[in-house]
């Protein structure tokens, strides 16, 4: 298990995303667009940005825990 793979894949999806939704909004351009993106778009892509360091952060502490238990 490799979280910090795991965290890499979702940074990777997260950007897949987010081009996905800049070639949506040239054909979506309302209000209801802006309201999307708002609600889910931009908090989803700022968690997505505080998740990746505790990835890392777990990835440490289980490698840690490895060594000892071994």
């Amino acid at each position: 298990m490799n979280i910090s793979a795991n965290g890499k894949m979702l940074v990777m999806a997260t950007k897949e995303l987010s081009v996905r939704w800049s070639e949506t909004k040239d054909a979506w351009k309302d209000t209801k667009s802006s309201e999307f993106e708002q609600k889910y778009l931009t908090e989803l892509m700022a968690s997505v940005d505080r998740a990746v360091p505790v990835f890392d952060d777990l990835e440490k502490l289980i490698s840690r825990v490895r060594s000892d238990c071994e």
